[in-house]
């Protein structure tokens, strides 16, 4: 069973995350968006997936550096999407058999 305590840092990492949405698009709703700034925008995601997973390349665990390798070949060749679910998944996998 999930405590209580559990489900208020769920909500409030919820509330974090759509609360930074909200004021982006509230502060950006009326502008348009210049070719560089479209090019920040467009990059961002990338950016958050590499911040989440660099932590594992200097990682000394077998299965997290497979499921980096599986990660990086599945963003060279897949959508954002699809490439964050393998991570998750390969990661999940891997950490059960191998860990």
């Amino acid at each position: 069973m999930i405590s209580a305590d559990s489900v208020l840092v769920i909500l409030g990492m919820l509330m974090a995350t759509y609360s930074t949405r909200l004021i982006g698009f509230f502060a950006l709703r009326n502008r348009t968006l210049g070719k560089r700034a479209a090019k920040v925008m467009d990059a961002a995601p990338g950016c958050v997936l590499i911040a989440v997973i660099a932590p594992y390349f200097a990682s000394d665990k077998p299965h997290e550096l497979i499921a980096v390798a599986v990660t990086v070949l599945a963003a060279s060749r897949l959508p954002m999407l699809p490439t964050v679910l393998i991570a998750v998944v390969s990661a999940g996998i891997l950490g059960h058999l191998m860990g």
